[in-house]
C-alpha cells in the first residue's frame, strides 16, 4: 500500500507534538490580542445622565464641543485616536440633578449639539460660557477621566 502524505504530519512518528505546538501558537490568546486603543474617554460612574462637553487646542485655534450623553456607569469616547495635544478640557452636567463637574478654564457652549471655534465673546457669538477643568495627560496617547457620583469630583488617569 503506497505511503499517504497527507496524514503523516498528524500520525506519523514524532509529528504529533509538532501539531500540538502548532495549534497551540493558532489558539493563543494573542492570535486574538486587539490593538490597544488610543483615546479621550469619559467613564460616568453616577447614577444619572450626564452631559459632557470637551474643549483642546487645534490647528484652527480652540475648539469647544459637546454634548456626549453619557448614561449611568457607562464611557463614551470624546476624541477617537491617538491625543495630538498634552491639555484637554472637560465640562459635564448631571442630567436629572443639575449637578455639574466644572473648573476655572471659560469655553463657549451650546444648548444643542455643537462644535465651536475660539474660546472670546462667547455671549455675543450667542454661546453660553462655562468653567471647564483642565486635564494634563502628559502626553499620554491615551486618557480617561472617572466622573464619580459627587459633582464637582472628578479623576483623569492614562489608559
Amino acid at each position: 500500500m503506497p505511503h499517504s502524505n497527507t496524514l503523516s504530519f498528524v500520525t506519523g512518528p514524532g509529528r504529533l507534538w509538532r501539531l500540538s505546538l502548532l495549534l497551540s501558537i493558532v489558539f493563543s490568546p494573542f492570535a486574538f490580542a486587539t490593538a490597544a486603543r488610543a483615546d479621550f474617554r469619559v467613564c460616568n460612574g453616577s447614577a444619572n445622565l450626564v452631559g459632557v462637553a470637551i474643549g483642546y487646542r487645534a490647528a484652527e485655534g480652540w475648539i469647544s464641543e459637546g454634548w456626549w450623553q453619557v448614561p449611568a456607569s457607562t464611557c463614551a469616547t470624546l476624541i477617537e485616536g491617538e491625543l495630538k495635544s498634552r491639555y484637554y478640557y472637560l465640562y459635564a452636567e448631571d442630567a436629572a440633578r443639575g449637578g455639574r463637574w466644572t473648573g476655572n478654564v471659560n469655553m463657549c457652549v451650546a444648548e444643542n449639539e455643537f462644535k465651536i471655534v475660539g474660546v472670546g465673546d462667547c455671549f455675543k457669538r450667542g454661546y453660553q460660557q462655562m468653567g471647564f477643568k483642565e486635564y494634563d495627560t502628559g502626553r499620554q496617547g491615551s486618557w480617561m477621566v472617572q466622573l464619580s457620583d459627587t459633582p464637582g469630583t472628578q479623576e483623569g488617569q492614562k489608559q
